[in-house]
């Protein structure tokens, strides 16, 4: 491992590190809780299905194209490891992607009514969004392999994403009945809130001058990860995991035409997601990551999520709808902080922000893609929830021959051990941008 390819804003133990980890929960919190498939997803798709009389199909493609700039995430972590923002690689990006996406919730204030003026403004939110929280992946990656707490650090994220769930459920099923004025600007209120803790709490040194070229700089990271092996694994495990034909559309229009749930209730059912979702990031990290190698969890987390997706196929009242979105919380969370934590594991230092923005990519394509199939199934070819949802479970089930090629130097690990990450891939000798 080269010199240059220590991380320079990892903070080590202490005071610094507990700051860190306020600017990794509040920075999941405010760019996860206001986003349009969180807190905005029940307003959004309520006014696509009752106000515009959108089909499943429709509303399911309005999200995949809504979220593609997370699709591209790995193009803004590439530039952040890369290119120096105002002297930093994660603060000013951070605070960038945070102030143009309060501006962007705003704007859907006075946008048009109408399908396309939504999806183009909820475009720019959610490419505001993804570029704030790009700076986020790439400063918990530093922070954790500095600090040799991935799989603390990563349940950290998990549960600020899962409380947003806890929050973002009861406020977006009352923003639904409010109009999408007030959630326009819930959104950007929330999001603004990451501005003052980056500024106060997101202690990042200056990057140092790169004597080469950007573009150089740039394809340094490309071969890095290019070489990575351990991270292609992954990306392959993540892709078979998320990519089937999903449900998310399907449940939300069962919900309402089946179950004749209010949009209250339906906030709770996405409450009860968050909450088991907390309680499975807890004991990930403070328990699990400790006393069993990643290799293990991995593999009965995936099994477990799998098995949560396929509990849908009993969705069909009330009281089978808050088991089965209980049991998923709990099992699919579990399975996402194994792969977020197999991912810090296997990211070479030096390009943080892309590594983990290419798992995000991965993941994020996956769902919002294999939910626009789901739906289209439903719609144009008939097929039942049923038949989605077994299928989306046995789908997620081939990741867990493929994790077994994962090398011992990277899963055969548990939390406590290490100092620091294995050094999968020096960064090239040509110094950090």
């Amino acid at each position: 491992m080269s010199k240059d390819s220590a991380p320079a804003s990892a903070p080590a133990s202490g005071r610094s590190l507990i700051l860190a980890a306020v600017v990794i929960v509040v920075g999941v919190l405010g760019t996860w809780l206001p986003e349009t498939q969180v807190m905005g997803v029940i307003p959004l798709k309520n006014l696509l299905k009752n106000a515009l009389h959108q089909d499943r199909a429709a509303v399911a493609a309005f999200f995949f194209w809504t979220t593609l700039p997370w699709y591209l995430k790995p193009v803004v972590g590439i530039v952040m490891d890369a290119v120096p923002l105002f002297g930093t690689r994660r603060r000013s990006y951070l605070l960038a992607g945070a102030l143009l996406s309060a501006l962007s919730w705003l704007a859907l204030a006075v946008t048009p009514r109408d399908y396309y003026s939504f999806l183009a403004v909820c475009f720019l939110i959610n490419l505001a969004m993804m570029t704030a929280s790009t700076a986020i992946g790439g400063f918990l990656v530093e922070v954790a392999q500095g600090s040799g707490s991935s799989g603390r650090l990563t349940s950290v994220r998990s549960f600020a994403q899962y409380a947003g769930y806890v929050l973002g459920g009861p406020l977006g099923g009352a923003l639904a009945g409010a109009g999408i004025i007030w959630t326009a600007v819930a959104g950007g209120a929330i999001t603004f809130l990451v501005v003052p803790v980056a500024i106060w709490c997101l202690r990042e040194p200056a990057a140092p001058a790169n004597p080469r070229p950007h573009l150089l700089a740039a394809r340094d990271r490309l071969v890095a990860i290019g070489r990575a092996g351990p991270l292609w694994v992954t990306a392959a495990v993540a892709m078979l995991f998320y990519f089937a034909p999903g449900t998310q559309t399907a449940q939300f229009y069962a919900q309402q035409n089946l179950m004749h749930l209010d949009t209250s209730q339906q906030g709770f059912l996405v409450f009860l997601n968050g909450v088991f979702g907390v309680v499975a990031s807890v004991l990930y990290g403070g328990v699990l990551a400790r006393r069993w190698s990643l290799r293990v969890l991995l593999l009965l987390s995936i099994a477990a999520g799998a098995a949560a997706q396929a509990g849908y196929a009993w969705y069909d009242s009330w009281t089978a709808a808050r088991l089965i979105d209980s049991c998923w919380g709990f099992g699919y969370t579990l399975a996402e902080v194994a792969i977020m934590h197999l991912t810090v594991r296997a990211t070479p230092r030096g390009s943080e922000a892309l590594g983990f923005a290419l798992m995000m990519a991965v993941r994020n394509f996956g769902i919002f893609a294999g939910d626009w199939m789901g739906a289209s199934l439903m719609d144009r070819l008939h097929w039942s929830l049923h038949a989605l949802a077994l299928i989306n479970g046995a789908v997620s089930l081939l990741a867990l021959p493929v994790a077994l090629l994962l090398p011992a130097a990277v899963v055969n690990v548990r939390d406590a051990r290490r100092a620091g990450p294995p050094d999968l891939q020096p960064a090239p000798q040509a110094g950090r941008a």
